[in-house]
């Protein structure tokens, strides 16, 4: 029954039952029920394949008629808007604690003022002068008011030791920082045109503490260019192409590897093996297509056709019997036909195609041959197909199987069965009842298809290769010089997936491997096995305490045991119990492979490593939609372009072309990034502790009567122009170690692991370092100056000059501080930092209306002029500068002597004080893309 035309539609008389609005983008559970003049409904089933969802592509026709099931908040794309778990890196934590500890510190100072200024004036000839006497109303005033309103005068006078200009300078330089990503040349693939991506600025510095890596394995690791290699038929192997004794032989020929028995049985399931694979797929057939800008499908300026799947699996298999004589040429009018080796078409309807599902991980069709015979051919893992096979040569399938496995290879086995005219009206029977089914259809199509698909005849088995990504292997060796563990979560079968493995160096050679897989939990229960690995790695951490050589340990687990471990409630285990003792033995494996993992499973992996108790940062990559979930999950989450779309990309926090930029992504761009805000944050702590203490320490020789130190100029200018430049300059290009030292020692990346320049001790050694400083400034100026006369006239300095001076020694020690933090000097280094400090010297003449009389400003005016106009303040300048910075330069001194760090000893070897005036901060190039 087919409607095809306006007038046919219209005439339509029907009713649609569909479930209620679900957020399963590839679940719709439906039926139609048709109704024609007087006779019965005519029902037929709706599943997802008869859904178009909202932002579809109409590609094979004009037009189409359909109904709206869904609408507005209740369709499947608006069901599944999800925003984001939002994602704060630890130096955002840290950054936050930190703030805390100042405020506390503000609001002692304020305190401890408030209380210093009623004792202080408790005398009466101290509390109301001579020269300050108080209005009626001030005298009325309760006690706790006035106290209360001194209080909040001292918060004001010390809140510039909050550095709010921190967080501001902190989210340009994330801004500004994540171009240096996507400028990189290096990060640029030609293949693809396109560079690194960065689609959250807010993780920068969060890519120098990764301490664990989940990574798909394939179109991560591996290429995702499925080649067909080899086809098995009854044993006897089938390479496209193949070379035997110098000679290449013909697309068609076979080398018999184990049966060369010739005869008619082998030839009839020569065919039915081709055939089977011509037919047993959900490819489509495209004429000519321009896809991204690039025409697809023109050969030798001729337009041809091309395949196109969901699985890139199925094309190379369809491309390979394409290479072995039998090509796949369209489905018309439901009839699916193929070229023989013979050059003849053959025609077969296709009645039935049982879908691919991750549960059976098979997939089968039933199809009528011209001559009315019905076939059922079914491809799926070897798992999944032996167990229902009644004959064929399987014994020797099997050994070539896992030796195709071993070696990396892809395999599928390919069964068939014949239907006879009763057995397949049986088939649609099953079928259709439960596709009609409202309730529990899948459950019951999943009843069905195991009715259906057994009693196979074993045909053979299929290879296919996914070659191991350019420089995979070397990326993974350097992430575990690092210190970073390494996890490949991946749906594959657990040989094809070791085989990766120790192709990509994740395992070793030497490496011992503790199997947690469904096999041996048959042989074993789960407690034992898991108490007994426990044990193995326990015993062994004790021996390599005590041993130089310590032994590498590999964990392989599949998708069910790791089901079994998560469950929250387990026999003879309390709630969770199992689930300890699987991280205790990962702690101490150095590699872990994940095999058979659905989605969701490669989350709760991330989750359960996020959630342990050392809370490690980690990172998950992943170029497909099935790896969106543990994207999400990761406190960084990095989408590779690659060829199964592009959710990946789009969900992820940055997105690269390759696997391979990962090693510069983390080693390099990471590690700069956190040293470099790392930095920012401390030298921002310091240089107000070194702004505001002597504001507090004045308080003492004023009467605590909130007279500020500096004039309101200074108190504004000091954080916004000052000394703003030069820190984010700093915290834009500082390269401590070059990027080739970085790369060629990955090893570096271990002295900032676990966010090491932002923990307490570092955090106490800055702000007493500022405490240090600002006790210099103020009575260093203050014993220096004391009774003593300064001007050639005898006049004496007031308490302007006193703080200008203060404030003179402070903006140079900060800024002089910085410059001697700064190992990577260019140009523009040197343009802001003295820059900075002439500002400071020109603006005061300006301000004190030295150069511009009519800017004078009254309790300003010639102070900064009389203050350089006496030699001693010179000398006082100099001298508190020296003293100031003394003890952070012997700190240093003595550090890299006694006890110097990795990168101390890189920095010694290698002395980076390379100018690169050209590469560091041009943002008003016009090129969309730089080195740095």
């Amino acid at each position: 029954m087919a409607f095809r035309t306006e007038q046919e539609v219209d005439s339509l008389h029907a009713t649609i039952e569909c479930e209620q609005p679900q957020p399963d983008l590839y679940k719709f559970v439906g039926r139609i029920n048709i109704y024609k003049d007087k006779e019965e409904p005519v029902a037929r089933p709706l599943g997802a394949e008869n859904l178009l969802l909202r932002g579809a592509t109409l590609k094979n026709t004009q037009h189409i008629y359909a109904v709206a099931v869904y609408t507005g908040m209740e369709t499947k794309m608006a069901l599944n808007y999800q925003s984001k778990s939002q994602k704060r890196s630890a130096v955002e934590k840290s950054m936050n604690a930190f703030l805390i500890v100042y405020l506390c510190i503000l609001i002692s100072k304020a305190v401890i003022n408030t209380v210093l200024k009623y004792a202080w004036q408790w005398s009466p000839d101290r509390d109301e002068p001579w020269y300050n006497h108080r209005t009626e109303n001030e005298r009325q005033r309760h006690v706790v008011i006035r106290a209360f309103t001194d209080f909040l005068a001292f918060m004001v006078l010390f809140n510039y030791i909050i550095p709010v200009s921190m967080y501001v300078t902190v989210e340009m330089q994330k801004f500004l920082g994540s171009y240096f990503i996507t400028w990189d040349e290096e990060m640029f693939d030609e293949e693809l045109g396109e560079g690194a991506q960065v689609n959250t600025s807010d993780l920068n510095e969060e890519l120098g503490q990764v301490e664990y890596v989940f990574t798909d394995k394939t179109g991560t690791l591996t290429e995702n260019n499925m080649e067909f290699i080899e086809c098995c038929v009854d044993g006897n192997v089938y390479i496209p192409h193949a070379i035997c004794n110098g000679q290449i032989l013909s697309a068609a020929s076979s080398i018999d590897m184990i049966d060369s028995s010739p005869g008619g049985y082998r030839r009839e399931h020569e065919d039915l093996f081709f055939r089977a694979l011509c037919l047993c797929h959900t490819v489509q057939v495209k004429e000519e297509e321009t896809v991204d800008g690039i025409k697809r499908g023109i050969h030798q300026g001729r337009p041809t056709s091309f395949y196109i799947s969901s699985s890139p699996d199925e094309v190379a298999l369809v491309e390979g019997m394409k290479r072995l004589g039998y090509t796949y040429l369209r489905l018309r009018d439901n009839y699916m036909e193929i070229l023989n080796k013979d050059d003849e078409i053959e025609r077969f309807e296709l009645l039935h195609v049982l879908n691919f599902d991750s549960v059976r991980r098979r997939m089968s069709v039933i199809v009528k041959s011209s001559s009315g015979e019905y076939l059922l051919f079914c491809k799926g893992a070897d798992s999944s197909i032996f167990p229902r096979v009644v004959s064929g040569k399987v014994e020797q399938v099997k050994a070539r199987v896992e030796q195709n496995a071993v070696e990396g290879l892809r395999t599928l086995c390919v069964a068939y069965r014949r239907l006879s005219e009763t057995e397949y009206e049986e088939v649609c029977h099953h079928l259709n009842e439960a596709k009609l089914a409202l309730q529990d259809r899948e459950q019951r199509l999943a009843q069905a298809y195991d009715i259906i698909e057994r009693d196979f005849v074993l045909l053979g088995a299929t290879a296919v290769e996914d070659r191991l990504q350019e420089k995979a292997a070397d990326t993974i060796e350097s992430l575990h010089k690092a210190g970073m563990k390494v996890w490949v979560l991946t749906g594959d079968k657990m040989e094809t997936a070791a085989a990766t493995c120790y192709a990509s160096k994740l395992f070793r050679r030497s490496t011992q491997i503790l199997e947690l897989t469904k096999k041996r939990t048959e042989e074993q229960s789960l407690h034992d096995v898991l108490f007994e690995l426990n044990r193995t790695v326990l015993r062994q951490r004790s021996i390599s305490g005590l041993s130089v050589d310590c032994l590498d340990f590999g964990l392989i687990i599949d998708g069910a045991t790791l089901s079994a471990v998560l469950k929250p409630n387990q026999e003879g285990a309390g709630p969770g119990n199992y689930r300890e003792i699987f991280l205790e033995i990962c702690r101490n494996c150095s590699a872990v492979l994940c095999c058979r993992m659905a989605p969701l499973q490669k989350a709760q992996i991330v989750k359960l490593i996020k959630a342990s108790k050392e809370h490690p940062i980690t990172l998950a990559i992943g170029d497909g939609a099935n790896d969106v979930s543990m994207i999400l999950e990761a406190h960084v989450g990095i989408g590779i372009m690659g060829k199964e779309g592009r959710q990946a990309a789009r969900n992820s926090d940055y997105a690269i072309p390759k696997f391979k930029h990962l090693k510069k992504m983390l080693l390099v761009h990471g590690h700069y990034y956190y040293i470099r805000i790392a930095e920012l944050v401390q030298y921002f702590f310091y240089k107000n502790v070194c702004f505001i203490f002597p504001q507090f320490l004045y308080q003492f020789f004023c009467g605590f009567s909130q007279q500020p130190l500096y004039d309101t100029a200074y108190l504004t200018l000091y954080n916004i122009s000052f000394t703003s430049l030069p820190i984010l300059l700093y915290s834009l290009v500082e390269q401590h170690v070059t990027m080739e030292t970085l790369k060629r020692e990955p090893s570096l990346y271990r002295d900032i692991a676990k966010n090491s320049l932002l923990r307490w001790p570092v955090f106490l050694y800055w702000t007493c370092l500022g405490v240090f400083d600002a006790v210099i400034f103020f009575f260093g100026a203050y014993f220096l100056f004391d009774n003593t006369t300064f001007t050639s006239n005898g006049q004496m300095f007031g308490n302007w000059t006193f703080g200008t001076l203060v404030f003179t020694v402070l903006v140079f020690t900060v800024t002089l501080k910085l410059a001697l933090d700064t190992h990577h000097w260019t140009w523009i280094n040197h343009f802001v930092i003295w820059g900075s400090l002439l500002f400071y010297v020109i603006f005061s003449l300006l301000w004190g209306g030295i150069i511009w009389p009519f800017l004078n400003y009254q309790r300003m005016y010639y102070v900064f002029m009389q203050m350089l106009s006496s030699g001693p303040a010179w000398l006082s300048i100099i001298l508190l500068i020296t003293v100031s910075l003394l003890p952070d330069v012997i700190k240093k001194v003595l550090c890299r002597a006694v006890c110097p760090s990795a990168t101390e000893r890189a920095q010694s070897s290698r002395p980076c004080l390379t100018v690169e005036p050209s590469t560091i901060f041009m943002l008003s190039q016009s090129s969309s893309r730089m080195s740095f």
